[in-house]
């Protein structure tokens, strides 16, 4: 059963742009947020267990790329979140 066409991007550059911010943005965040985490975790304890829950926080935040309606608010929300869990990391906090 084919897709309904009212729910289908009509631009193929609003479905590259979702892509390219579910990728990247989605990598970014979690990297972002396994950086702070070794604030408050030992690092060792944080890698080991990065190579499983990175995995699923990108997967997670790629699919988020295709459900939220307006792609300003992804791209906001995405550079937002990247900023704010890398503060530790760019202000040096120990």
């Amino acid at each position: 059963m084919p897709a309904n066409k009212k729910y289908l991007t009509k631009s193929p550059w609003v479905r590259l742009s979702r892509i390219l911010a579910g990728t990247a943005g989605g990598y970014a965040v979690m990297v972002s947020f396994h950086y702070c985490l070794t604030y408050v975790f030992p690092q060792e304890d944080v890698i080991a267990t990065a190579f499983f829950t990175g995995y699923i926080l990108w997967a997670f935040l790629l699919l988020w790329a295709f459900l939220e309606t307006k792609v300003w608010r992804l791209y906001a929300t995405y550079l937002g979140l990247t900023l704010l869990f890398a503060l530790p990391y760019l202000f040096k906090l120990t």
